[in-house]
């Protein structure tokens, strides 16, 4: 049963209110996982977040930075750690400092240690995958969209599994499919149907990198915050001076459409569907974008073209990740504003655990 499986029965939209949050759970028994719903300012929202999940972002948050220190010491020291926050909160958007802060008050947690926690994916090397498909290539025009979050599976993120709704005071609702206490974004959606995925293309041996900028996991909240289209939200990725290299998948449910970002920086190259410059062309396809690291998405999606659903795309999703590392996988119909999503379970992969339907709609009303 996961750690943040809470005392009562867990039955589909079960509630309970902690401080302003409300607290449901979407799925059962291992399969549960919780929706937290917060509202108001973004040190409001953060406050109220910490105050639902103490237990688990305490114990989330401590696990997690024991477990970095013992993997190298140096670059996940303290200082390490201490330093790269410095280089980046010029650049961080003030809403995402606020919020920090607030849930450091409302779990009682150190500040400095959720400044720390968050500093691990800026210092770290991953990869990953994603795909949006619409229009033509879809059953019905929606666009789909996924995402593979592949990490360090050791490090049991997935214990604490968490969907972050947010109904702000001021800027647009969104979600985020994070875990307990980690309030930066390795992928989610907001209510105008904006939706995002990143792959990782900075390898340990570039470490220590240039961190004097903006980081993804910072810049989607901002995104998830204030683009209402596609173009809006490339514009805040162009204005910002990011950090490291990233390739993005943004997708724009509403008017169905998607495009792919190399966003290695400071360079920033656009992507769009069937693109001839795009890095796997010719292997490309009209109304579909993907970055898979040659892991084999391109076959499946040509075979499925125009057939392509949830169900197809969690089929080729869950056929693309880098195995032994897969701790979360989402599916998502942006037009519809709903997603399905896995956590890995114990040594269980992401890929071959159960789907879990969520409609954001349910929470925005």
């Amino acid at each position: 049963m996961r750690k943040l499986v809470l005392v009562l029965v867990l039955c589909c939209f079960s509630a309970l209110s902690f401080a302003e949050a409300t607290v449901t759970t979407v799925g059962s028994g291992a399969d549960a996982i919780p929706v937290i719903v917060v509202g108001g300012t973004p040190f409001e929202m953060g406050r109220d977040l910490g105050v639902a999940l103490k237990k688990e972002a305490t114990a989330f948050l401590n696990r997690m930075l024991a477990m970095v220190k013992m993997e190298d010491a140096e670059r996940y020291g303290d200082a390490a750690l201490d330093q790269a926050w410095a280089s980046v909160s010029p650049y961080t958007d003030p809403r995402f400092k606020e919020e920090l802060a607030g849930l450091a008050e409302g779990s009682g947690i150190p500040i400095e240690v959720m400044r720390r926690v968050h500093m691990i994916p800026v210092v770290s090397d991953y990869s990953c995958s994603g795909i949006a498909a619409w229009g033509a290539a879809t059953r019905d025009g929606h666009l789909y969209q996924t995402r593979d979050l592949d990490w360090v599976m050791e490090a049991r993120a997935h214990d604490y599994p968490c969907i972050v709704v947010y109904r702000p005071d001021e800027g647009i609702p969104h979600v985020n499919i994070t875990f307990a206490g980690f309030i930066g974004a390795n992928t989610g959606m907001n209510a105008e149907g904006i939706t995002l995925s990143e792959m990782g293309n900075s390898p340990g041996r570039e470490y220590p990198y240039d961190m004097n900028g903006a980081h993804f996991t910072t810049l989607f909240r901002r995104v998830f915050y204030d683009a209402n289209n596609l173009d809006e939200a490339l514009g805040i990725f162009r204005k910002a001076r990011r950090i490291k290299r990233y390739h993005y998948i943004v997708g724009d449910g509403k008017t169905k459409q998607g495009v792919k970002v190399l966003a290695h920086a400071p360079d920033f190259v656009v992507w769009t569907d069937n693109d001839p410059k795009d890095e796997y062309a010719p292997r490309v396809l009209k109304n579909v974008v993907y970055e898979d690291e040659g892991r084999g998405a391109y076959e499946p999606l040509k075979e499925a073209y125009g057939k392509l659903d949830a169900a197809k795309m969690r089929e080729i999703a869950c056929s693309i990740p880098i195995r032994g590392s897969n701790v979360l996988d989402v599916i998502y119909d942006a037009t519809a504003l709903e997603f399905w999503v896995a956590y890995a379970e114990g040594d269980q992969e992401a890929y071959t655990r159960p789907f879990v339907h969520v409609k954001l709609r349910d929470y925005l009303e």
